[in-house]
């Protein structure tokens, strides 16, 4: 029984993963799928390499699923620039009552690539080199998206806790000088 508990907690934690990396239930679950039904447990001996690598394949195949989508955000993180928005503090910190939802919103709020780079690097611990191959993309856009993807979070999470950025000195500058 508990064999059973643990197999449905790794096929609900890999359709979150899915979710998360495709922006897509409908696509999360067809991921899942396909990937369970691609597995051959019938072999005990690869049993423990098949549970390590599933992940990774699994993560190969949700991003496959939007490739498209990835590849056109990759464009936009190569030319986009970093924002003028400040960050929360320093010591900002996470409510204790934030859920697995709070952070989901946070986190599907977020363009693909960049999404996906934080995703692997910080959630699947994916070195930059190899993340950078299952994106196909070079490994310093692959920084340049985690930074990005990152920065997002944290405004994400702290907007949801009330916090609201306050705009840059040049910004409020600027401002002044118009209306004056």
């Amino acid at each position: 029984m508990q064999t059973l508990e643990q197999a449905n907690q790794r096929a609900a934690d890999l359709h979150w993963l899915a979710l998360l990396l495709t922006g897509g239930c409908e696509t999360g679950v067809d991921v899942v799928v396909d990937t369970i039904d691609s597995q051959d447990a019938t072999n005990p001996f690869f049993s423990t390499w098949m549970l390590a690598w599933s992940r990774r394949v699994f993560i190969a195949k949700a991003l496959a699923a939007i490739r498209e989508d990835l590849a056109a955000s990759a464009r936009r993180t190569e030319i986009k620039r970093a924002d003028k928005l400040a960050l929360p503090a320093r010591t900002w910190v996470l409510d204790q009552g934030t859920t697995k939802v709070h952070l989901e919103r946070a986190l599907l709020a977020i363009d693909v690539f960049p999404r996906a780079a934080v995703l692997l690097s910080v959630f699947e611990k994916v070195p930059l080199k190899d993340a950078a191959i299952l994106l196909n993309a070079d490994p310093g856009l692959v920084r340049k998206a985690q930074m990005f993807g990152l920065r997002e979070l944290t405004l994400n999470l702290a907007r949801m806790q009330g916090w609201t950025p306050t705009p840059a000195r040049s910004d409020v500058l600027i401002s002044e000088l118009q209306h004056a």
